[in-house]
């Protein structure tokens, strides 16, 4: 007889799921922090909120970043609205994709303020000219130094 145990910690509680024919959910014991921490102080944004920030930054959608770390878009959807939480190889995982720290991923430090950010139109569309072959690259690159040098007359 094979027993699949998988362990889930929901609202401090901890369940045992057990699948036989039908899965059958039994609540052992409520678990409650024997110490409370101090907070952390890591502001007001969780880390759903900071994965899509830090993938918008970059100029990523999620079916690109999903595809960068070997998952579904499903999974990075559900990762940024906390319907999932990363474990630790996931938080690897994103931080290696989005080139930043994990400490900067988890919110622990700060990341440097840039201010010469580009908007995720403007990044776009600069990855679609470096995949272009040369002589095209070549040419929109022309194209805009004129259209900037009129622009700044």
């Amino acid at each position: 007889m094979n027993f699949i145990f998988r362990h889930e910690i929901v609202h401090h509680e901890l369940y045992v799921k057990h699948k036989f024919k039908n899965h059958v959910i039994i609540n052992i014991m409520p678990q409650v922090p024997k110490y409370k921490l101090p907070p952390l102080g890591l502001g007001d944004e969780t880390l759903g909120q900071r994965l899509a920030r830090l993938r918008k930054e970059k100029g990523l959608t999620q079916v690109e970043l999903a595809k960068a770390i070997g998952i579904r878009q499903v999974l990075v959807s559900a990762y940024e609205r906390e319907r999932l939480r990363p474990n630790y190889e996931m938080i690897i995982q994103f931080a290696l994709a989005l080139d930043v720290s994990t400490d900067e991923f988890l919110g622990v430090k700060k990341a440097k303020k840039n201010e010469n950010k580009l908007s995720l139109n403007i990044v776009r569309r600069v990855k679609k000219i470096e995949a272009l072959p040369e002589p095209q690259r070549r040419a929109i690159l022309k194209t805009v130094d004129t259209f900037l040098k009129g622009a700044e007359k």
